[in-house]
């Protein structure tokens, strides 16, 4: 197996014995109203003595938590019960982080990992947990941040769930090396990239397109050169977004088009260093269908990583809304919820500040015909929410925001007379304080599904439904 050669060695970095767990860390948490700033990081000399620790619980970002003369160790790829030999690397202010030199005693929650990247990719890092301690965990990750707010577990659904292989939106890496060419993810904060051969999250239409795809990447970037490769399942077959570190010559761009014939793409876009996308090939329409409207997908656009917790959302969205009939959609992307509400019958206006999804969402409601009351608006929620008052005209809101959650907007709807506000997320943390904001303005929580979309790693996403009371 290939491995990339990180861009730069920062100085100090202690070298990894061969067969050695690869490094992880957790990534600091958010900060939180009220919370002092993270003590910056301090490398532990190389020399630091051994220590060994039993894990006692798992912390946010999946590390197992350990306990030793009051001081708390952070060790990735753990699960409480292991009893390790540790060498502590880096000191935070939320604790030292260590990394595992032997396992003297494994816990009772730890399995076999199903795949043979585990411990060097850094895309899952909780696949050592047996099933049951696996739910348990993410079931504790949603009841540990809504408890600090008084939220009764009674009112959190069960976990739902998707299978291994479903995921339909990926983002890989490759670096052409002396040695040929690796593509596909970053150890976790770490400059190296595994090179996978086979993902077990992946759906089997992106896994297909890996091999050929490294061999042509191989043929096109200089020496040392990066490349970000954005795939997608839709229903016309892949979309594949490239980026590039420069732009191909005729030669290359011939490569291009051959490619998206034998891989079967439906369509084939580049960038040039993060730069307005140029189509080369589009064999197919790069459509996704949300409630039967089919929408074309900008290249490497936003969708639900998957179809199965995509499904979980829109049914969990659509109970929450009820049988209101004018619905605001807010961070609307393409139409995850705005097709799915319009085609029951309710009014619905869209606001999303992306500009190439909005496009393609109001096209799709412009092609579904007038039956459909769909109207959409480009705006920057985070910067200019809507105001109570242009939120009292509707009967229920949506808000799906990125992981930063949407403060601004959420302060906007307490303060607004919005009968039912439906939360969707993708953390805990910042939906925690968003949901916060809602109860003091005079919501009440009705439920939260919790909704396992990114399969073997820490992150979490949820519905959340509250009504005025």
């Amino acid at each position: 197996m290939k491995r990339s050669q990180p861009p730069r060695k920062q100085s100090g970095q202690p070298s990894r014995s061969a067969g050695a767990p690869a490094r992880q860390f957790e990534k600091r948490p958010e900060s939180r109203p009220g919370r002092k700033p993270a003590r910056a990081a301090r490398k532990l000399p190389a020399n630091t003595p051994p220590l060994e620790l039993t894990v006692e619980t798992l912390g946010v970002r999946g590390d197992g938590v350990a306990q030793l003369d009051n001081k708390r160790y952070f060790v990735p790829l753990t699960v409480p019960g292991d009893r390790l030999l540790v060498r502590p690397v880096e000191e935070t202010g939320d604790g030292i982080r260590a990394e595992i030199l032997e396992m003297l005693e494994p816990g009772p929650d730890r399995r076999e990992p199903p795949c043979g990247h585990f411990g060097r990719c850094g895309g899952c890092t909780l696949q050592h947990m047996t099933e049951d301690s696996y739910r348990a965990y993410k079931q504790a990750l949603l009841l540990e941040a809504v408890a600090r707010e008084g939220i009764d577990p009674e009112l959190i659904a069960e976990l739902v769930t998707v299978p291994p292989r479903s995921r339909r939106r990926a983002i890989l890496v490759a670096r052409k090396l002396a040695q040929g060419t690796v593509l596909g993810f970053h150890e976790h904060r770490g400059h190296f990239i595994v090179d996978i051969e086979d993902c077990t999250v992946l759906a089997p239409a992106l896994q297909a397109v890996l091999p050929p795809l490294r061999v042509l990447l191989d043929a096109l970037l200089p020496a040392a050169g990066n490349a970000r490769a954005t795939l997608l399942s839709l229903d016309g077959g892949v979309d594949l977004l490239l980026d590039l570190p420069e732009t191909p010559d005729l030669a290359g761009r011939e490569a291009l088009a051959g490619f998206a014939e034998t891989a079967d793409l439906a369509r084939l876009s580049i960038t040039i260093e993060g730069g307005t996308p140029e189509l080369l090939a589009e064999r197919r329409a790069a459509t996704l269908s949300f409630a039967g409207i089919p929408v074309a997908v900008p290249p490497g656009g936003f969708l639900q990583a998957t179809a199965e917790a995509e499904a979980a959302l829109r049914d969990a969205v659509l109970a929450g809304v009820g049988k209101a009939k004018s619905i605001a959609d807010l961070y609307a992307g393409c139409g995850t919820f705005s097709l799915p509400l319009a085609a029951e019958g309710a009014a619905v206006h869209a606001v999303e500040g992306h500009a190439p999804a909005l496009e393609a969402l109001a096209a799709a409601g412009r092609k579904a015909g007038a039956a459909l009351k769909l109207t959409t608006e480009k705006r920057d929620l985070a910067g200019d929410p809507l105001s109570g008052a242009e939120l009292d005209r509707f009967e229920a809101v949506v808000f799906d925001p990125p992981r930063t959650g949407a403060r601004s907007q959420a302060a906007a709807l307490a303060k607004s007379n919005v009968p039912i506000v439906v939360a969707v997320s993708c953390n805990p943390a910042t939906f925690a304080r968003d949901m916060r904001l809602l109860l003091d303005g005079g919501y009440r929580l009705e439920r939260i599904t919790p909704i396992d979309q990114f399969l073997w790693s820490a992150h979490l996403e949820l519905v959340a439904v509250f009504r005025r009371t």
